[in-house]
């Protein structure tokens, strides 16, 4: 048998449907998730592999994979998997691609296995797959950030000053951290338009998406010790794809002079596969040019960035299709993952495995790459008109349905994520 890595395109499953063009879940992918069903109602690590979940449990406990010398794929997060580091994660990486491969008859031919191991995706139920112990924000977009600067301040100066210095940031919120499918309730807060002279309490009218990445923190980091740009990409598990919800006029009223509060604390929407770096690696290109060269320790060299499309969907509760908004691409980000992991940790502020890191709103250059509503309605001076030619949207209404999907196409496969999925709930006044 010929020795071919998990990433060689020549490669083929006995997994039949992960061999068809377009399956988010090729043979070379092999993301990992946490996942139950009816029957195995404890959650449990998986991967995905054409329309199958392959139950990753179920190898352990027979002695195919073995990670560690305690059950790890038994456990309701990927936390301790993770925790094991980089060069367990190649190899668990590739023993699941050789008893995946067409051509490899252990699990194949072993009908009694295969029937306990490999399970329908439509038969699961996706859970978070990691403890989230922290979770930050980047605002790694230029397009985006000139855009929002643009409205909101002079179009001469609409980056800050410190942007083209730094991947600026802020912390948000763990605990509500959701895995999609999970529906969204409209937040309510203090409002306050620039025509009112004090603020009300009301729900929020100007509910927006936002299209982001994410990347899964890998290791364990000491207090006072910064990650360095170079060893960043190591400590990086994978990605996912992000949603975070934002509420436009209760961030208008509050962000000033902290930053985003309520308006971003209420919900963000997590994929629930992570894509690992090595199943992303075939798909490197080069960042944008910095200029001006960042400080020394955020320079990098090489292909920093990946070729990651993206869409986003948005569907109303009444209509009958879909209409895509939005297609743009993560290569365009300014500042990289190792970028931002450096200089999270450059001031000395420890970082743990499951911690969760967003890009920002990725938008494009051009109207239709634009990653929020906010941007592409213009503040609600150019309302969307969908599919149907009559229905039009400036910011989220009760019922609409946000899916955002994301992939990297190669000659013979494409990397997905899968998707990313919530819908808007009416608020619920009855809190307070």
């Amino acid at each position: 048998m010929s020795k071919l890595t998990p990433n060689d395109p020549s490669l083929r499953s006995w997994v039949d449907t992960a061999n068809l063009a377009g399956s988010d879940f090729p043979i070379q992918n092999l993301p990992f998730g946490i996942f139950s069903t009816p029957q195995l109602r404890t959650p449990r690590a998986g991967v995905a592999i054409g329309d199958q979940v392959l139950d990753l449990s179920v190898l352990e406990s027979v002695g195919l994979l073995t990670p560690a010398a305690h059950r790890v794929f038994d456990q309701t997060t990927l936390n301790d998997f993770i925790a094991l580091g980089k060069n367990t994660w190649q190899r668990v990486r590739e023993q699941v691609s050789l008893l995946l491969r067409a051509d490899e008859a252990h699990l194949r031919d072993n009908a009694s296995l295969r029937a306990r191991a490999l399970i329908p995706l439509q038969q699961v139920t996706m859970h978070l797959p990691v403890k989230v112990g922290g979770y930050t924000d980047f605002y790694s977009s230029k397009e985006h950030a000139t855009n929002v600067g643009s409205m909101f301040r002079d179009p001469a100066n609409a980056l800050l000053p410190n942007w083209l210095h730094l991947p600026v940031g802020y912390n948000g919120r763990a605990s509500s951290v959701v895995v999609s499918g999970t529906d969204i309730r409209r937040p309510v807060g203090q409002v306050k338009p620039p025509t009112a002279d004090v603020p009300s309490f009301a729900r929020c009218t100007k509910l927006d998406f936002e299209l982001e990445t994410a990347f899964i923190v890998g290791a364990d980091t000491a207090l006072g010790e910064p990650v360095s740009v170079d060893r960043a990409e190591s400590l990086i598990f994978g990605m996912v794809l992000l949603n975070d919800w934002s509420a436009r006029d209760i961030q208008q009223w509050e962000y000033v002079p902290l930053g985003p509060f309520n308006a971003k604390s209420f919900a963000t929407s997590i994929s629930p596969w992570i894509v690992t770096m090595g199943a992303l690696e075939p798909f490197r290109v080069p960042g944008p040019v910095q200029d001006p060269p960042p400080l020394p320790y955020l320079a990098q060299s090489g292909a920093r960035s990946f070729n990651i499309s993206l869409s986003v969907d948005l569907q109303p509760q009444e209509a009958r299709e879909a209409t895509t908004i939005c297609r743009t691409n993560y290569r365009a980000m300014y500042w990289s993952m190792a970028q931002q992991l450096a200089h999270h940790t450059v001031s000395g502020c420890n970082v743990s495995v499951g911690d969760l890191m967003a890009s920002g709103t990725i938008s494009g250059s051009t109207p239709d790459s634009c990653g929020s509503l906010l941007e592409l309605a213009w503040n609600g001076q150019r309302p969307l008109t969908l599919a149907d030619g009559k229905t039009q949207r400036s910011f989220l209404e009760d019922g609409d349905l946000v899916t955002m999907r994301g992939w990297c196409q190669g000659d013979t496969y494409r990397i997905g994520f899968g998707a990313v999925q919530g819908r808007v709930l009416a608020a619920n006044h009855q809190r307070f």
